[in-house]
Order: C-alpha cells, then sequence, then structure tokens
C-alpha cells in the first residue's frame, strides 16, 4: 500500500476516534514525533458518535488523512467497515490502527499486543515466556490483545480470571486449551504458580475499583505488569515492587503500539525513549 504522506505537497493528517476522546494522550505522543522528525503532518482527536462512523470513514481519507487511532468503543466496529484485516486484528476481533489507501481503502491492524510486548521487553528483558505459567485478570478486550501476543511469544499457559466468569469461559472457547480459567474468588492463587502476572482490568485506575485481590502469593522471581497508567503506580505494582519482583507500568504499551501506526502514515519509525514518556505524562 503506498502511504499517501509521500504524495508531493500535501499534509498528511491523522488522528484518533472514540468517544469520549478528550482524556487521549495520543495527541501529545504523534505532535512529540511529528516535530522531532520534522514532519509537516498533524494529529487530531476526533470524537465521533457510533452513528457517525461510516460516514467519517469514509470522508477522512477524502480529507487528506492517512490513517487512524481507534479507541473505545469502536474498535470492534471498525472491522465491518474494513477492505483489509490482519489476522491479529481477526484473532483479537478489534483494531486499533487503521490505514488508508490512495483510493480511501481501509486496512485494518492492532497493534495493542505488539505494544504490551514491546513494553514487557524493554522493562523486563530477562523475562522468559517459556519459563511458566501467565496470570491474567479481566477479559475484555485488552485481554484479548495480551492473550494473543502471550501465546505467540510462547507462554505454555494462561490463567484467566474475570469478576463475571462467563467472559472469561468466552476467551477459553476462542482461544482453546492453553487458557485456564479460575474462578475470581481464588484469582489470589493464580499468582503462586504464575512467572507473569498481568492485569488488563480497570481495577485501581484513578475513579475505579481498587484491586482488592489477597496478593500475597505473589512470587519474588514473577514480573508484574499493569495495563492501568493513571497511577503510574497501582497497589498491584506497589506490592509487587515491595516483594522484589520486576515491575512494568503501563505507559510504556502506550507508546509502544503507537509505533507501527506512526511509521506507516508519516514514514518515519519513532523511539520509545524518556522523551516521549514525558511528551505524555506531563
Amino acid at each position: 500500500m503506498t502511504n499517501t504522506a509521500e504524495h508531493i505537497g500535501k499534509i498528511p493528517l491523522a488522528g484518533v476516534i472514540g468517544s469520549p476522546i478528550a482524556h487521549s494522550k495520543s495527541p501529545q505522543l504523534h505532535g512529540h514525533w511529528l516535530k522531532k522528525h520534522g514532519i509537516r503532518g498533524f494529529y487530531i482527536p476526533m470524537d465521533v458518535a457510533e452513528s457517525d462512523l461510516r460516514g467519517v470513514l469514509t470522508a477522512l481519507p477524502k480529507a487528506g488523512f492517512v490513517g487512524v487511532n481507534v479507541t473505545i468503543p469502536h474498535k470492534e466496529a471498525v472491522l465491518g467497515f474494513a477492505d483489509q484485516i490482519t489476522d491479529r486484528a481477526k484473532l483479537i476481533g478489534a483494531a486499533n490502527t487503521l490505514t488508508f489507501g490512495e483510493d480511501g481503502e481501509i486496512h485494518a491492524d492492532n497493534t495493542d499486543g505488539y505494544g504490551f510486548i514491546e513494553n514487557l521487553k524493554a522493562g523486563a528483558p530477562l523475562w522468559n515466556a517459556k519459563q511458566g505459567p501467565a496470570a491474567v485478570l479481566g477479559a475484555g478486550g485488552a485481554a484479548r490483545g495480551v492473550i494473543v501476543s502471550l501465546l505467540e511469544a510462547g507462554v505454555p499457559e494462561i490463567l484467566l480470571s474475570n469478576r463475571t466468569r462467563a467472559r472469561a469461559d468466552n476467551l477459553q472457547s476462542d482461544f482453546g486449551s492453553q487458557v485456564r480459567v479460575v474462578e475470581w474468588a481464588e484469582a489470589g492463587s493464580m499468582f503462586e504458580e504464575s512467572n507473569l502476572i498481568v492485569n488488563t482490568s480497570s481495577l485501581g485506575m484513578v475513579g475505579k475499583p481498587e484491586m482488592s485481590l489477597p496478593l500475597d502469593g505473589i512470587k519474588k522471581a514473577a514480573v508484574v505488569t499493569d495495563l492501568v497508567y493513571t497511577p503510574l503506580k497501582t497497589r498491584l505494582l506497589q506490592v509487587a515492587e515491595n516483594k522484589g519482583c520486576v515491575t512494568v507500568d503501563g505507559l510504556g504499551m502506550l507508546l509502544h503500539q503507537a509505533v507501527p501506526g506512526f511509521e506507516r502514515w508519516f514514514g518515519r519509525r519513532p523511539e520509545v525513549d524518556a522523551d516521549a514518556r514525558s511528551a505524555v505524562s506531563g
């Protein structure tokens, strides 16, 4: 696919669509990278209602947009409007990165799992996927992306627990015997046999309920990561840190998942570094 950003005389536009969208940190991040690389482009937050989604996606390429990120509540719905869908987006059942062809063709991808794994590699370089099970808390869209990436990395078994058991069962039926569902009331027991612990739920986020699971079973040798990044250090990460675990906060996933889209749209591969973190945490 030819990147529309290469067209002489056109200023490439990209953005993020969702509803609500004012809270998104993506404009700060992409704005930082555009400035750093001296690219004459713009990245714009767009609050789009579900009823307007099709019309907006049809109009954006005509207005000079080369692609968009997609966030809640449109990640699943955009697959219905895409002309091409990557295998991983199909497997996850959602897309977060759309690239527009010259003729307005929509290419849908999901880079959440990529962002998760890259963040994990950066924050816990000694973590070995094949060493043992991973415990995953939550069974929403984020959990799907995490599970796909962990299985691809070679994790032998995933212990999955969610407050609503049926949602965890649905994931188990989608991904097979490598996923074992554990009742929420017994979720604390997963930690004792897990080399990696991942919170994909909203527990511990500012304005959401606190993580109330017993965390005393976490092993010192475990790597613990939380997709929540407000606050940067959740109760789960604080307890794990106090035990001597390697901990990885959720902000890096936001940064790493943005890299493939920026490269496709603007033709430069950006770096996830201290300046990029500062751009979104300031």
